[in-house]
């Protein structure tokens, strides 16, 4: 198996992505929805990629964000992937010259590879808890024996994960990457140095 991807979700200021990028992260996520406590600003957004060194991808988090606000931001910010965590259709996460991922959040019953298969022309989908009425970032893992093997996309997994569940994660789904927020975080949208290089640690302690 090949390293696994790990991305930091939900960085708001300008230290905390440069601790995950010094504690070896592959990625980190900017959320650029407003009901979000993890929310930024354009501003915050260019601030944050500004001070990033090289080989670090920068993602942003939409939900169901209109095509005119998306691009408005995308003509600011300059973001490499985008990670659309709403009910966007294939269609609607399409045309923005990037590639995306795609978030699908998993509850019992769930057909995931068909959920999957919707979404051809994703970079990747993301796998996170279903939570009535909360899009993501709620903290909670779900059942990751739901997971089959042999989906057609990589699988990025998150929903609850943190430096104490991590690698079993890693080690039963051997998905893609890794998304965590919560569980590095002093506070909401602050982000703790330290959790940071735990959780990083875990994932490449997995063989």
């Amino acid at each position: 198996m090949s390293a696994v991807r790990i991305k930091i979700c939900g960085i708001t200021r300008v230290e905390d992505a440069l601790a995950a990028a010094e504690a070896g992260a592959d990625a980190i996520g900017l959320v650029f929805y407003p009901k979000s406590p993890r929310a930024v600003s354009v501003h915050q957004a260019r601030a944050i990629i500004a001070a990033l060194p090289p080989f670090v991808t920068t993602v942003g988090l939409f939900v169901d964000a209109g095509r005119c606000e998306l691009n408005g931001i995308l003509d600011a910010v300059p973001l490499d992937v985008l990670q659309f965590h709403g009910d966007e259709s294939a269609e609607a996460c399409s045309g923005y010259h990037r590639p995306y991922l795609k978030a699908l959040r998993v509850k019992p019953g769930d057909d995931i590879a068909a959920r999957v298969a919707e979404y051809p022309a994703a970079a990747g989908i993301l796998l996170d808890t279903y939570v009535e009425g909360v899009p993501g970032g709620t903290g909670r893992a779900f059942d990751w024996s739901l997971i089959p093997t042999g989906l057609s996309r990589p699988i990025v997994l998150a929903g609850g994960l943190d430096a104490g569940n991590v690698a079993a994660a890693i080690a039963q789904v051997r998905p893609y990457a890794v998304d965590v927020s919560g569980g590095v975080e002093a506070s909401k949208g602050i982000k703790d140095a330290e959790k940071i290089r735990a959780f990083i640690r875990q994932c490449r302690s997995v063989a």
